[in-house]
């Protein structure tokens, strides 16, 4: 029996429905700026709604700016960076498509470089926290 029929089927989550059961995980892009999103995200994110995706989940969000796996990482600490990500939203939404966000705080894994820069600790001191000092 084929799976497609169901994948393409709407899913109800209590009053969130879903038009269709494609999703696409969020990614680490590394092209923010400042944690702003900008014309990048709105293209890959963009185009996965155009595709048909019924939930679009951004890249992992930092909620506080020493809380970033790298200095290129999106946030949602401030109020630009929502402004930033609105017509981002906007786009997906008017594709049918649902947006979501990954919450992250790296804790004692902050401050890396992006991956084609080494991926090892950044060269500024960022005020890294975690769960214990380890």
């Amino acid at each position: 029996m084929s799976l497609l029929p169901k994948l393409l089927t709407p899913l109800k989550l209590r009053e969130l429905t879903i038009k269709n059961r494609i999703f696409m995980s969020p990614m680490c892009q590394y092209s923010a700026r400042d944690g702003l999103p900008g014309p990048w995200h709105m293209v890959h994110l963009g185009s996965r709604a155009v595709g048909g995706a019924g939930l679009v989940m951004v890249e992992a969000s930092a909620v506080a700016p020493n809380g970033r796996i790298s200095p290129s990482d999106t946030g949602i600490w401030h109020e630009q960076q929502a402004q930033a990500f609105k017509p981002i939203v906007e786009f997906l939404e008017s594709y049918g498509s649902i947006p979501a966000i990954q919450l992250a705080h790296a804790g004692r894994k902050a401050g890396t470089l992006e991956p084609w820069n080494g991926g090892g600790p950044i060269k500024e001191s960022w005020d890294i926290i975690g769960p214990s000092p380890e």
